[in-house]
């Protein structure tokens, strides 16, 4: 019996031609230097932040050199995947924006010529590979029950030897192909292993794009190629799809440089041209102890991408932090260049990390802050109302209600040579701004926190003094703060800080008390944005009902 006669009785309705799909995925139409990437998850789960930030700069490097960024679903391990898996995947991408050019949009629908994007679906594409390397005598079935692996693994460990199937250990390696043909008309279950050429003691170099040149021992494992139920593993679906939809480039976690071995066997074997590939770190964080580790979706709420949507931060502030502890260079790039796109960067893979990201949320929240201080008071406004009609839509309601209060609120100190920095997070927002709306302002006394001043009696009597003699709605802010300082001297607090730290026994106190009086009345806070435009904002009806909180006559 011939490996043809194996092979078609192992794949009857498969033709081995392959030369079909090397027609039907052509090499792609693109300019030189063009890189085609892919994202290529198994339905597993949510997108975490270390597979967002392999898509984020996937898509990243492919769009900056005009070529392609794909999704491919790898769904061929049918007992890890999860319901609407698939779906939870591309609500995860979009919800980030990160757009593919081509692959799956759905379980039913797809865009691009080099499908079907969803393995299972491209069963066929690899039992015809697998057919062809049977024939050339470079794969066969094996019949080795799960008992018989583990009883080969036992042996292994007891003498302290490489584990796996190779060698000596392999059983099903050298049977007839006679007998091959009986055992599968006798009903036995088989998976196919590639008969691997390899020799442990030679050598492979991986020219990694982060890691630069990494030797390995040659793959002399007969790994499994395809499964008793007819798909493939890992390891032979991705080498044929890398190759049919003209991957350029493979970004993957840094668990997979270990696998390089078989993967350029299988290329070499197949006979086709290798991509280049770039393993990328863990990203891992600081636990409380102060020890770095992997970041943990089961431990660490910032590790699901749905942590970033609830909390409001904006889509293009996570961009800027992937890309801060993606490429080292790009923090100082993004400081000279205060005023470009960060998609006009140039990334660079040398300038990766090889030992991994670490996640620091603070600095996320502080690169947050900065974009956010930079948006138009309309831009602000705008992505607050799509981010309280999903998680709190009682104060959605309230500032459409007030839409041009509201923008004029969130404008304050913003339209100047350094505007103020404090929103993290559209989640932050209401926690700053809650006291500019009646329907909100409902303290007790013991909400004020005036500082210095405690004597509810002095505070009275500065907030009568103001609101009778000094406060007029119309007034500039120079002639404001000028009546504020008059009112100082006449109560004998300081109007000059240079006077009060010189001799700070001749006075009750300072200026900036009688501000914090006036701005805590208002606010129920010491520190807020620019007094003077809250109150041109709350006007004088607003002004007065504050300040009666305290007895005012």
């Amino acid at each position: 019996m011939t490996n043809e006669d194996l092979a078609n009785v192992i794949f009857p309705n498969v033709s081995s031609d392959t030369s079909i799909y090397e027609k039907k995925y052509p090499e792609r139409n693109l300019k030189e230097g063009a890189i085609v990437t892919r994202f290529a998850p198994s339905p597993t789960g949510f997108v975490h932040m270390g597979s967002l930030r392999t898509a984020f700069v996937s898509q990243f490097v492919s769009k900056n050199s005009g070529g392609v960024f794909y999704l491919r679903i790898e769904d061929t391990d049918g007992k890890r995947s999860i319901e609407n898996g698939i779906e939870g995947i591309i609500k995860d991408l979009n919800d980030f924006d990160i757009t593919i050019d081509e692959g799956a949009l759905s379980e039913t629908k797809s865009i691009g010529n080099y499908g079907p994007y969803i393995q299972s679906e491209r069963k066929s594409i690899y039992q015809a590979y697998a057919k062809k390397l049977i024939e050339e005598g470079l794969a066969y079935p094996c019949f080795c029950t799960e008992e018989e692996i583990d009883s080969i693994r036992e042996k292994q460990e007891h003498k302290k030897t490489r584990i796996g199937y190779y060698g000596a250990w392999t059983k099903c390696r050298d049977l007839s192909n006679e007998e091959r043909i009986e055992r599968i008309k006798n009903g036995e279950k088989y998976i196919i292993r590639l008969k691997s050429p390899g020799n442990f003691e030679r050598k492979v170099v991986l020219n990694d794009l982060v890691r630069g040149k990494i030797e390995m021992p040659e793959n002399d494992l007969d790994v499994v190629l395809i499964k008793s139920d007819g798909l493939p593993l890992y390891h032979f679906a991705h080498v044929i799809d890398d190759h049919l939809m003209r991957t350029t480039h493979v970004l993957r976690g840094d668990e997979w440089i270990s696998s390089y071995p078989i993967h350029t066997q299988l290329f070499k074997l197949l006979r086709f041209e290798e991509p280049k590939y770039g393993h990328l770190g863990v990203v891992m964080k600081v636990d409380e102890t102060g020890a770095r580790r992997k970041l943990s979706k089961r431990k660490d709420p910032e590790a699901a991408v749905s942590y970033y949507h609830e909390k409001g931060i904006p889509i293009d502030a996570v961009k800027l932090y992937l890309l801060t502890i993606a490429n080292s260079n790009f923090e100082s790039w993004l400081s000279s260049n205060p005023d470009k796109s960060y998609n006009e960067f140039k990334f660079d893979f040398k300038k990766m990390s090889e030992s991994g990201s670490l996640f620091d949320v603070e600095k996320l929240l502080n690169i947050s802050k900065n974009y956010i201080s930079k948006l138009t008071a309309e831009e602000v406004y705008a992505n607050l109302e799509k981010f309280t009609a999903i998680y709190d839509k009682d104060f959605n309601k309230l500032i459409k209600n007030y839409k041009d209060y509201t923008t004029n609120i969130l404008n304050i100190e913003r339209v100047q040579k350094k505007p103020r920095k404090d929103y993290a997070s559209y989640s932050d927002i209401k926690n700053h701004i809650w006291y500019m709306y009646d329907e909100l302002f409902k303290p007790d006394k013991e909400d004020y926190d005036f500082q210095n001043i405690k004597d509810f009696n002095e505070i009275n009597k500065i907030l009568n003094l103001y609101l009778n003699k000094y406060y007029d709605f119309n007034d500039d802010k120079d002639t404001w703060f000028n009546k504020i300082k008059d009112m100082c001297d006449e109560l004998g607090y300081a109007s000059n800080m240079k006077d009060y730290k010189e001799n700070p026994s001749n006075y009750k106190g300072n200026i900036t008390d009688i501000t914090t009086v006036i701005r805590v009345s208002l606010t129920t806070k010491a520190m807020t944005p620019d007094l003077y435009e809250i109150m041109k904002l709350l006007g004088p009806e607003k002004v007065s009902e504050r300040f009666l909180i305290f007895n005012v006559d």
